[in-house]
């Protein structure tokens, strides 16, 4: 007869799985991050990591998404200085124009707003906050992830007889 408290199982075959959301940080956090990665898919890691993040109280856990996280945000740095390929150039371009409609609430340029994020990463990589502390400043990298990937990901270009051109109507850089 087995104990009430144990732990061990009688048959081999009955295995204790993982939980959906430890299997799903697990996967995370082994998902590979690079120079190879455009920036849409770098924007999409870092949401996800900032979503993960958010919903977990394991310091353990946490520490590794952060690190994660600023992983991703250095490897960003590198692509916002890097010319856009022509496919984002693509999802980025809008037929017709409406300059007030794109372009967020935050007039900061993305890369400043890209040290914000790190800069929070960081000090939530530091132990010394108090739990409440942790969540506000979890809380607010949270926003500002969501702020810096909703902007980029923003049309920045319009198609005219011309051929492309910045939403604001300046000729077409290259770069975001």
């Amino acid at each position: 007869m087995a104990n009430t408290n144990t732990i061990t199982t009688a048959r081999d075959e009955i295995v204790c799985l993982p939980s959906v959301n430890e299997t799903a940080i697990t996967s995370l956090l082994k998902t590979p991050l690079g120079a190879h990665l455009d920036l849409f898919q770098i924007l999409d890691n870092c949401q996800y990591h900032v979503d993960a993040l958010i919903e977990n109280d394991d310091n353990t856990e946490r520490m590794a998404l952060c690190g994660r996280l600023l992983a991703a945000l250095e490897i960003l740095k590198v692509a916002l200085k890097t010319p856009l390929p022509a496919h984002l150039i693509e999802r980025l371009t809008v037929d017709v124009a409406e300059p007030d409609n794109y372009r967020g609430a935050l007039t900061t340029d993305s890369e400043t707003l890209r040290e914000y994020c790190s800069a929070l990463t960081i000090l939530l990589l530091q132990p010394q906050q108090s739990p409440e502390q942790k969540e506000h400043i979890t809380g607010l990298l949270f926003e500002l992830v969501n702020v810096l990937i909703e902007d980029l990901k923003a049309p920045r270009f319009v198609r005219t007889d011309g051929g492309l051109v910045m939403i604001s109507g300046e000729a077409v850089p290259g770069i975001h």
